[in-house]
């Protein structure tokens, strides 16, 4: 199936090339130079997958993202920092606003390949959707969608597959390298302690006191374990 990546880029040589060999691998580009309507035009048709640059002229990649990851209708959708900037501080703030990879430049077009399908392949929805059900929250895994008490919740998609995989895996203990592992598979820019981060948000998007959980459970020198009622419709 034809995916469509809208690439946010300003300099013209690096967004030609860009799109030439994602064009070559089967996906359509829509090229900006400029972040001013890439709002308004995925609000109309969602692309599969963002790359951003961040420094850019009429803004800049970081705002982009943070209101992308605000927009109820495109937080799910994956998004790659494609940067100069380099510093662990821009990785550690790239991935607090919700990126799902970060790639620096200079670059080397097979690893941007390898690293957009792998991202994309991340947040491919099951074949067979279910539905997670307890108390006040469900987890519908076909349509990614979170609701509480009765509302739908705005997520990312890897916010979503964190709490989709801890949800289908009640009174296990994971570690963070596990939780790497399973949810962001092979993605370089993400450390043990990322975990925490979302970890911290899926609790304040759940739990009535995210300071003191009951679903999402810190397991101190272990990691952390997903509790939820006996009650609870959860599928096999």
């Amino acid at each position: 199936m034809n995916q469509t990546i809208f690439v946010l880029e300003d300099d013209a040589d690096i967004s030609r090339l860009v799109q030439y060999h994602l064009e070559s691998a089967g996906f359509t580009v829509r090229a900006y130079l400029s972040p001013g309507q890439i709002l308004s035009d995925a609000e109309r048709q969602p692309p599969a997958l963002f790359l951003l640059d961040i420094m850019v002229p009429g803004g800049d990649g970081l705002d982009l993202c943070r209101r992308l990851r605000q927009n109820p209708v495109l937080s799910v959708v994956p998004i790659i920092f494609l940067t100069a900037r380099a510093a662990e501080s821009d990785r550690v703030h790239g991935l607090e606003l919700g990126a799902d990879d970060y790639i620096t430049k200079p670059f080397g077009t097979r690893e941007l390949l390898a690293r957009v399908k792998a991202v994309l392949r991340r947040f491919e929805r099951p074949t067979v959707p279910s539905v997670i059900r307890f108390e006040d929250i469900e987890i519908d895994a076909g349509a990614m969608q979170l609701r509480v008490r009765g509302e739908l919740v705005t997520t990312t998609a890897t916010e979503f597959r964190l709490l989709d995989y801890l949800a289908r895996h009640p009174g296990r203990v994971f570690s963070r390298d596990h939780l790497l592992d399973a949810v962001w598979g092979d993605a370089r820019f993400v450390t043990p302690r990322s975990v925490d981060v979302y970890v911290r948000r899926i609790r304040e998007k759940i739990e009535d006191d995210a300071e003191t959980p009951r679903y999402l459970k810190t397991m101190r020198g272990a990691g952390y374990r997903f509790e939820i009622p006996k009650a609870a419709q959860v599928p096999a």
